[in-house]
């Protein structure tokens, strides 16, 4: 069941792309919506097309057909670099560091002016801080997570994308980072977020959207995600 929510302008619309990977392809009609100050979970199962559909709005594998616009301007045909520029922030999949740059080099190397700085990143992650002297590639991989997340942040982004933040952490590092992305709902900091745990998503998600097999299946507000939804998408 497919529910197209009624909004006005989104700050992000992602309508019917398709992507490929060389001959294979990937999507095969992506919906999806971000209004500004909301916080929006994308979610499916494993090989849904949730981080190729992050890929394809950050212009990494770019989409072959469809629209990507943000702020009303058209992504699609821009290179990485400039859709960053354009205001998006992205912590990808795999906690990817500058290894050999310092902690500080790493949230520094990133920084554009607004209300993230560097003290105030330290403060949601004061491990960042105990560390800031050391080589990116000496930290935990928890840590690691947490210097994505913040410099992702150093950019002052005014949508945030979070891409499997949490996974393969240890509990106690995926509550700090669950607590710092309950923050960012407070702070009404626009967010797009893939993560497989419903527990920690649906109380803070204003809506949801579910991929199957490269295509946009269920959006709706967490409370309409019912059992038979979960069942036959999420496998939960």
């Amino acid at each position: 069941m497919f529910v197209k929510p009624t909004w006005e302008i989104p700050m992000l619309k992602v309508a019917d792309i398709e992507t490929f990977y060389g001959p294979s392809q990937a999507l095969f009609g992506v919906n999806l919506e971000v209004n500004a100050g909301e916080m929006v979970a994308l979610m499916g199962r494993n090989g849904m097309g949730k981080t190729t559909t992050i890929r394809s709005i950050f212009g990494l594998t770019p989409a072959s057909r469809g629209t990507i616009e943000f702020e009303s301007h058209d992504l699609r045909r821009l290179p990485a670099y400039r859709i960053a520029k354009a205001g998006l922030g992205l912590v990808p999949e795999g906690r990817r560091c500058f290894p050999n740059l310092s902690v500080r080099e790493n949230l520094l190397v990133t920084a554009r002016p607004g209300e993230w700085t560097l003290e105030k990143v330290e403060t949601l992650f004061p491990r960042l801080e105990e560390r800031r002297a050391q080589m990116a590639k000496t930290l935990s991989g928890g840590e690691q997570q947490m210097l994505a997340i913040g410099r992702a942040l150093m950019t002052n982004p005014r949508l945030l994308v979070l891409d499997e933040a949490t996974e393969g952490l240890a509990p106690v590092i995926r509550q700090e980072i669950w607590r710092a992305i309950r923050l960012f709902k407070q702070q009404g900091q626009s967010t797009l977020l893939v993560d497989k745990s419903l527990s920690e998503i649906l109380p803070i998600a204003d809506r949801c959207t579910i991929l199957e097999k490269g295509s946009t299946v269920w959006v709706g507000e967490p409370a309409a995600l019912d059992s038979s939804v979960r069942d036959r998408y999420l496998g939960v």
